[in-house]
């Protein structure tokens, strides 16, 4: 999530002494034998020659140490067996001069015996944040190996269990997932430098060379190039999309996954109606989950109920809020009660905060009577409140839901199955990262012109968004209005589908909707083939 209270509603959703270069000659070859099948705490594989770990020491790893550990796996997925190997470990980031500023944690899965690595997609995946590791996404949707979570939107019962992933992209792809500096493991190696990678550019700047570091060091400058970023990772995206074609390499797709491309579409103020705007169908779409609105509209499927809000968003409500404290009294009562049919909430309250309703009151104040409050995540998730009155839920259950499984199992993953012992905390979300520079320009946060550049100069690139219907962090509806206004040239639009789910900000938590983004994922990736 965000550690900038300002933006608090934006977020996501969340160690080795030798050279990398070393560590890759000298060891890192794995034991020998059969393969491992996931879900087994064996594995076939040991650290580098040079780690204690090989010698039969237990001694644990420092922030200092740079040698890689591989491990041998197998999965099936739709029925078909995929041999695999594991690799984990840190890439240093150097200076000018050479000398290291920082390491960056990565845990890559590469299919063996795949033949002309020219043909193998490589897709690069992290998370948001600012400050948020690449767990979610790695152990929610695209890696062998996945949380076992419920079916319906709630904690599951401790202890938590790991999974095999069906719904894995390891068939379609190799993937890298990356946690930048200050997530995870990644650290900056003086506390002074993480000025330097806390920041819009800085970020990119840094995960932009750990990805040319990474082709470079295992060959793969040929291969098909992917990205996939979640929530502030979509800005990332976006940013090194624009960033990296600059320095020739260029991606053949991006995969965004709740989308916060333009922070305007989210920064709730006096100046500012957008967010207003843009949020306001989903708003409509929790409600209708909820049964919270008049029988009328909770009669219709869904789609059609958004699209009536969205044409009273494009239309009425954009003219009510434009026109301000100039908005005629009995005007305003009739946007109130229309509003009031699409949110669920008394129209008098609404008038009460002059039409504006925004997204913390609006968790709170739907299931107030029944002291429930509604995850800003996914309003799927409830959360017990002790009063009924209050301004915000008191703790977002969305994300209590999944704090514990995600932090608990991955742990035990990257001790137990990746074999990458450290006694240095890994940052799941928050933690590492502290103060972060917004300001890249003057005005709100986006990276929005990275992305038109990055289309225009590389016309072949192309971008999948997935969205959440019950998404209120990054709402589906604030991409649409984002991408209206990207001066596309009329011949790329084409280039870029948008997916909506009947979930939330992590989409993949809900069974069907993990099924329906590998497919759109898998579709998306093969359509380019070579």
């Amino acid at each position: 999530m965000m550690v900038n209270t300002r933006v608090w509603f934006l977020s996501a959703a969340l160690i080795l002494s030798t050279d990398w270069v070393e560590a890759q000659t000298a060891g890192t070859k794995p034991a020998g034998g059969e393969p491992v099948k996931n879900g087994q705490v064996t594995v076939t594989a040991t650290a580098s020659a040079s780690s204690t770990a090989a010698k039969g020491e237990e001694k644990p790893r420092t922030s200092s140490d740079e040698s890689l550990v591989t491990t041998e796996h197998r999965l099936s997925i739709s029925g078909q067996e995929f041999d695999y190997t594991a690799t984990a470990g840190l890439m240093p980031i150097r200076d000018a001069r050479g000398e290291t500023e920082a390491r960056i944690f990565f845990m890559a899965y590469t299919r063996r015996a795949t033949g002309d690595l020219s043909k193998r997609p490589l897709l690069f995946s992290f998370n948001g944040g600012p400050g948020s590791a690449s767990v979610w996404l790695h152990m929610g949707a695209l890696g062998p190996r996945r949380v076992s979570l419920p079916a319906e939107p709630t904690i599951p019962s401790p202890p938590f269990k790991l999974i095999d992933n069906d719904s894995s992209w390891l068939d379609v792809a190799d993937l890298v997932f990356i946690d930048p500096i200050g997530t995870g493991l990644s650290r900056a190696v003086k506390p002074e430098l993480n000025a330097k990678f806390h920041s819009v550019s800085g970020d990119i700047a840094s995960v932009g060379e750990f990805i040319r570091l990474y082709l470079t060091r295992t060959n793969r400058w040929q291969s098909p190039l992917y990205l996939i970023g979640e929530s502030y990772g979509t800005t990332r995206a976006c940013g090194l999309a624009g960033h990296l074609v600059e320095q020739g390499i260029a991606f053949n797709g991006i995969v965004l996954v709740s989308c916060a491309l333009d922070f305007q579409a989210f920064a709730f103020a006096a100046s500012n109606d957008v967010p207003y705007l843009t949020f306001l169908p989903s708003y409509t779409a929790s409600a209708w989950y909820h049964k919270k609105l008049p029988a009328d509209l909770q009669a219709l499927p869904l789609a059609t109920v958004l699209e009536q809000v969205e044409r009273f968003c494009d239309g009425d409500y954009a003219s009510a809020l434009a026109q301000g404290d100039r908005l005629p009294p009995a005007r305003a009562e009739e946007i109130a009660r229309q509003l009031s049919r699409f949110t669920g909430l008394p129209a008098a309250d609404i008038l009460d905060h002059r039409l504006r309703i925004n997204m913390g009151y609006f968790c709170r104040q739907l299931l107030k009577s029944q002291k429930r409050s509604m995850g800003r995540y996914d309003a799927r998730y409830l959360g017990i409140e002790n009063l009924a009155a209050g301004e915000r839920p008191s703790f977002d259950p969305s994300y209590a839901a999944v704090d514990a499984p995600f932090t608990s199992t991955f742990n035990h993953y990257l001790i137990s199955e990746l074999g990458y012992k450290t006694d240095v905390p890994y940052y799941i979300l928050g933690g590492g990262v502290g103060k972060w520079d917004w300001q890249r320009d003057m005005g709100y946060p986006a990276t929005t012109d990275d992305l038109r550049s990055a289309m225009t100069r590389n016309p072949h690139m192309r971008v999948l968004i997935a969205s959440g219907y019950y998404d209120l962090a990054t709402p589906y509806r604030a991409v649409e209005h984002t991408l209206a206004g990207l001066g596309l040239d009329p011949g790329l639009r084409k280039n870029i589908r948008i997916e909506k789910y009947p979930a939330g900000h992590m989409m993949y938590l809900d069974p069907p909707s993990l099924r329906k983004l590998k497919s759109d994922g898998a579709a998306f990736i093969k359509a380019q083939a070579p």
